[in-house]
């Protein structure tokens, strides 16, 4: 009688949805290893959870060069990635983003907007928001770099359009 064989599957290990490595827009930047589809949340951004007072008094001598790496969560948290942060922390910032960072239960995930193909840089839009007293001086700081036919030139939010009343 011939032997038989029992094939016990192996659990597939899940393939990686991006990459780090050097970016053409700044620094390194997060790439896409496979095909991601729209609306695939790719990863939670993670670090260190601090008051506005505390982000304000750990980056207020640094021109503002680490805010990029600080994310409003509400009214009273931040996110300091620069701090117990993961792979987020290397998205890029685009004027015409493939991705956009979504706030949920007191955190923020990054989800694509459309499909990203393998090999694309994945980008949000950072829209750093400052006081109008610091728009221009931070416009200067904050350079973008996205190279998008519609790039405004800064990460800093496009100014709010004024409601008619």
């Amino acid at each position: 009688m011939p032997a038989h064989t029992i094939s016990i599957p192996t659990p597939r290990r899940p393939r990686r949805l991006f990459i780090v490595r050097l970016s053409p827009i700044h620094g390194k930047g997060v790439f896409a290893a496979v095909e991601i589809p729209e609306g695939t949340r790719i990863i939670e951004y993670t670090g260190e959870r601090i008051s506005h007072d505390e982000a304000n008094a750990r980056y207020s001598s640094t021109n503002g060069a680490s805010l990029v790496l600080l994310f409003t969560v509400d009214k009273t948290t931040v996110i300091d990635a620069a701090i117990g942060g993961n792979e987020a922390r290397f998205i890029n910032h685009s004027c015409t983003p493939n991705c956009r960072a979504i706030k949920e239960d007191g955190r923020i995930f990054i989800e694509a907007r459309r499909r990203i193909a393998p090999g694309e840089e994945l980008t949000y839009d950072y829209r750093l928001e400052v006081n109008a007293s610091e728009r221009k001086h931070a416009a200067i700081l904050y350079p973008c770099a996205c190279g998008s036919a519609r790039c405004r030139g800064t990460l800093i939010a496009p100014k709010q359009k004024r409601k008619r009343r």
